[in-house]
């Protein structure tokens, strides 16, 4: 399982020169390994002691996996610092998380409290994908996004709250062809700016009808 995570950092990180560099300094490969070892722990009812690794962990890499999570195999955790997993989280296999990530709770629910991610899933930088749902297989969540229900496969989520752009290729609405961190538009950022252009087109018409109106004592 080892080896082949270091692979699948070297086939997603383009800047991954060699297995020997990311085992040694990539710290989404130490917070997996010591998440592996915390949750054995955790499942042979160790809990302080899966806890307290998974703590020293977050303090060495920035990065908090609760040792309760369920987490497939060849995980890629890009940068990682501040990602945060909770502690009823699933992840399916050969899923990308890039930094900032939250698969959290909403505070609201008991037992299964946290999503559910597919495999071969990508989670965009600062995004949040929070309570009991599922991001299905193949699914792409763009960068700062806030997921609150559940993606179908193939889909791609965009914005606060995230809404479906694309699913099987398939535009959904008028927003950017992919996922790559920077092109994709925010589906609120856009119903302000079309409501911003209906108050001047408004605004407008209010100076044309102004301007025809005569002088009080002109005929």
């Amino acid at each position: 399982m080892l080896m082949e995570t270091l692979r699948a950092y070297q086939r997603r990180d383009p800047a991954a020169r060699s297995c020997l560099e990311i085992l040694l300094l990539y710290a989404g490969v130490h917070a997996t390994l010591y998440y592996r070892f915390a949750h054995w722990l955790h499942r042979h009812q160790l809990c302080f002691l899966a806890r307290f690794i998974s703590q020293w962990a977050r303090f060495w890499t920035g990065i908090e996996i609760h040792p309760g999570a369920v987490i497939g195999r060849r995980l890629v955790i890009d940068h990682g610092t501040g990602i945060v997993i909770g502690e009823t989280a699933e992840i399916g296999d050969d899923v990308l998380l890039y930094q900032g990530v939250t698969l959290g709770g909403t505070g609201k629910e008991m037992g299964k409290r946290h999503p559910t991610l597919g495999s071969n899933v990508m989670v965009g930088a600062g995004a949040r994908v929070l309570g009991p749902i599922t991001v299905h297989d193949n699914a792409r969540i763009a960068a700062g996004a806030v997921v609150l229900q559940d993606v179908p496969a193939n889909a791609t989520a965009v914005g606060v709250p995230a809404q479906i752009v694309r699913v099987n290729g398939e535009r959904v609405r008028r927003y950017a062809d992919e996922v790559d961190q920077t092109s994709v538009t925010n589906p609120t950022l856009q119903k302000i700016e079309a409501l911003t252009r209906r108050v001047e087109e408004l605004e407008k018409k209010l100076d044309e009808a102004e301007k025809t109106i005569q002088p009080e004592g002109e005929e």
